[in-house]
């Protein structure tokens, strides 16, 4: 696994935990939700912008795409 695989793998690790602990569920029911509308995917596609921020930004813009998704 390359170096910067691992780093995507952390910021959706991450943005998983924080979420999970945001909303009060369990990190397995926060990570088939991001399975489900595609956020694994988007954070990875944004790692260039995401791995210069603070490690709580992957959850930040996670959060902010699942709003919209779910409303």
């Amino acid at each position: 696994m390359t170096k910067r695989r691992r780093d995507e793998n952390l910021l959706v690790v991450v943005a998983v935990e924080l979420y999970a602990g945001k909303y009060g569920i369990p990190t397995a029911e926060a990570f088939a939700l991001f399975r489900e509308n595609g956020i694994n995917t988007l954070i990875r596609q944004r790692y260039n912008a995401l791995h210069t921020q603070p490690l709580d930004e992957a959850f930040h813009f996670a959060d902010d795409v699942l709003k919209r998704r779910l409303k």
